[in-house]
């Protein structure tokens, strides 16, 4: 499938979600690309998985915000790569750095960064441990296997939705407490 028409899937799969993430966030290596930066050089030449490229084009059209929260002890590398495939001027954040906190640190910087708060970001990453960590941070997140496709992105927008319908229906229930609970006092303090 061409980069033509993975965007033109992904912009489908976009446009049938009322609500999008501010920010969508990933992971390099074995997510937007098949290989392990440490173990390879600065010379050659990368190569990303199938969807990635057409994803990106896709998330840009509709004006989500992208970045990069890596692990990668050779930066350098990673730097490089995103350079030679040519989507460097696409993310607004870029946080590659070797790190033991399963990208907390990563995601800390990219929200001080964007401005883009937790629950309005999603994830992609091949590492379990990273994805359970930032979702306790309220980053929808999603595991891949075989880099980020067509598939992952229709789960991970449809994860982001229940999210975000779970936070307004608590959001509701807490005002209606609250409005009840306010409304109680005012009167006790009435009949005082």
């Amino acid at each position: 499938m061409g980069d033509d028409k993975v965007k033109a899937d992904a912009l489908e799969i976009l446009g049938m979600f009322q609500v999008l993430p501010r920010l969508v966030v990933f992971d390099l290596d074995y997510t937007l690309w098949p290989f392990y930066c440490e173990c390879r050089s600065k010379r050659e030449m990368p190569s990303m998985y199938p969807h990635a490229r057409g994803i990106l084009y896709a998330l840009k059209e509709k004006g989500i915000g992208l970045a990069i929260a890596s692990r990668s002890p050779t930066a350098d590398i990673a730097k490089t790569f995103i350079e030679k495939l040519s989507v460097k001027s696409m993310f607004a954040a870029e946080e590659i750095f070797s790190s033991w906190t399963h990208k907390t640190d990563h995601f800390q910087r990219i929200h001080t960064r964007t401005g883009v708060p937790f629950n309005s970001m999603l994830f992609f990453d091949d590492e379990n441990r990273n994805i359970q960590a930032v979702s306790k941070m309220g980053v929808t997140s999603i595991l891949v296997d075989n880099g980020v496709n067509i598939g992952a992105l229709r789960q991970d927008l449809t994860k982001y939705t229940e999210n975000v319908n779970t936070s307004e229906k608590n959001k509701q229930k807490w005002r209606t407490k609250f409005s009840k609970s306010s409304s109680s006092s005012e009167k006790n303090e009435e009949n005082s």
